[in-house]
């Protein structure tokens, strides 16, 4: 990627916030694409005419093709530190995604089991007790219900790999875009998932800090929905 400008939230001596753009990995992968972390990193040097290799911790993720609020660490203290945050369950991640089709039950806890297939990096829903299954758990609430969509916010409790994608289509209401879990039932498009909401205790500090971004709202499907009340009113 070439001219990177970070669409940088927040920054001090301890943590770097940012944007990341929808389609771009968040951290290196077997593809060799840019991806988030090293553009970061290359930022980093740049501006502050560091030598050398930079440091900066990679906290969580967010799959490709999500779009949303990041928080990278800029030193290992603080990586460590927020590391426990999130096992301890301080970090808080919030999501909105429009969704095909408005779940039945507007507001409900969804807990399954899913287990990952590294070799064709797609994760399923499972059982308890079978080989690499983990729990995932997570809540979610209509908001707003237009032409057959419904504009959805969702609270992670767990972090795993695809989990609202596979979560949501296994009640029969897929992410909007999400054609490889959703299939004949997903509309064509971008991937209407957006992690729009990011709380945690600063590392040093322990202030407690959060932000928050809106979708890119002059695109479908978010066009057609308030999402920056649904922003504001969370």
């Amino acid at each position: 990627m070439t001219d990177f400008s970070p669409i940088v939230l927040y920054e001090d001596n301890h943590l770097l916030v940012v944007l990341k753009e929808q389609n771009l990995a968040c951290c290196p992968d077997d593809s060799g694409d840019d991806n988030l972390l090293d553009l970061l990193k290359e930022d980093l040097r740049v501006r502050y005419q560091k030598p050398g290799n930079v440091y900066l911790g990679l906290v969580h993720r967010l799959d490709r093709p999500t779009g949303g609020v990041m928080v990278f660490a800029k030193t290992s203290k603080a990586a460590a530190r927020l590391s426990l945050q999130m096992k301890a369950g301080d970090f808080v991640k919030r999501y909105l995604a429009v969704l095909v089709g408005a779940p039945e039950t507007k507001a409900a806890r969804l807990s399954n089991y899913l287990k990952k297939n590294p070799v064709n990096n797609t994760v399923y829903l499972s059982t308890p007790g079978t080989d690499g299954a983990k729990l995932a758990v997570l809540d979610y609430r209509v908001l707003e219900e237009k032409s057959g969509l419904a504009l959805t916010d969702i609270l992670l409790h767990t972090g795993r790999s695809h989990q609202i994608r596979v979560q949501m289509e296994g009640i029969s209401h897929p992410v909007y875009g999400d054609l490889r879990y959703g299939g004949e039932r997903a509309k064509k498009g971008k991937l209407a998932l957006w992690a729009y909401s990011l709380s945690f205790s600063h590392p040093v500090t322990h202030e407690r800090m959060r932000f928050m971004a809106e979708p890119p709202k002059d695109e479908t499907p978010w066009k057609f929905f308030d999402v920056s009340s649904a922003v504001k009113c969370e």
